[in-house]
């Protein structure tokens, strides 16, 4: 009799077992499927990311393919003979220069005005006289990590030349003479005294601290 009744409460604990290995193998499976899923959303993200930022990198690189064609073909083309008259000819962010720096191997639009989607296309002139004058160019642009945009001055150093083209293609070039880190909120360094100077700065986040770095640089005389 003892024997029957062990045999049954071992069977009944077998049981017992067995429920909760199919319950585990059940939530294991939800977790498997529900892991695939945030992997799977993961991965379009960033690759929808990375579609759209590179789109943004061909529409700069076509913008700045326009910029050069219509230089090439402004003398027929009724095209504005100086920078003032071109900002004056449109209230719309447009094309206002270059900026070329050779050691980090770039090259970009300036576009007349800043704002997000516009930084996501080209440099943008985010305070300051138009390329070239007297004062100080301040030209901002996104930091990606990677090789576009601004994502590596901090590679430039003391003495380095950085080429800026204006509206009609003329070219002056400038010397970087400091870099430094400022706050989101430290606006010091758009100062425009800069005593009958034309000087540029350089402006990009550090995605890691939300510090700006900041690259200055005065034209060569």
């Amino acid at each position: 009799m003892n024997q029957i009744l062990f045999s049954k409460f071992n069977q009944e604990i077998e049981k017992q077992e067995n429920r909760k290995k199919r319950n585990l193998l059940i939530v294991f499976k939800y977790q498997f499927a529900i892991s695939i899923l945030v992997i799977i959303a993961c991965v379009g993200y960033y690759s929808y990311n990375l579609y759209s930022t590179r789109q943004k990198e061909n529409l700069s690189k076509q913008l700045l393919s326009n910029f050069n064609i219509n230089l090439l073909y402004s003398d027929t083309s009724g095209y504005a003979t100086s920078a003032v008259e071109v900002e004056e000819s449109n209230n719309s962010s447009f094309i206002i220069g270059l900026i070329e720096i050779k050691k980090l191997k770039i090259i970009y639009p300036i576009l007349s005005d800043v704002s997000d989607d516009l930084l996501k296309i080209a440099t943008c002139r985010f305070y300051g006289p138009l390329p070239n004058e007297v004062g100080n160019l301040c030209i901002a642009a996104h930091n990606y990590n990677d090789y576009r945009f601004f994502s590596r001055i901090n590679q430039l150093e003391i003495g380095d030349s950085i080429n800026i083209y204006d509206a009609l293609g003329n070219v002056l070039e400038y010397h970087v003479t400091d870099k430094y880190i400022i706050s989101a909120t430290d606006s010091n360094c758009t100062n425009q005294d800069t005593n009958g100077e034309k000087q540029i700065t350089l402006l990009t986040c550090n995605n890691m601290t939300g510090y700006r770095l900041v690259v200055k640089a005065s034209a060569v005389s």
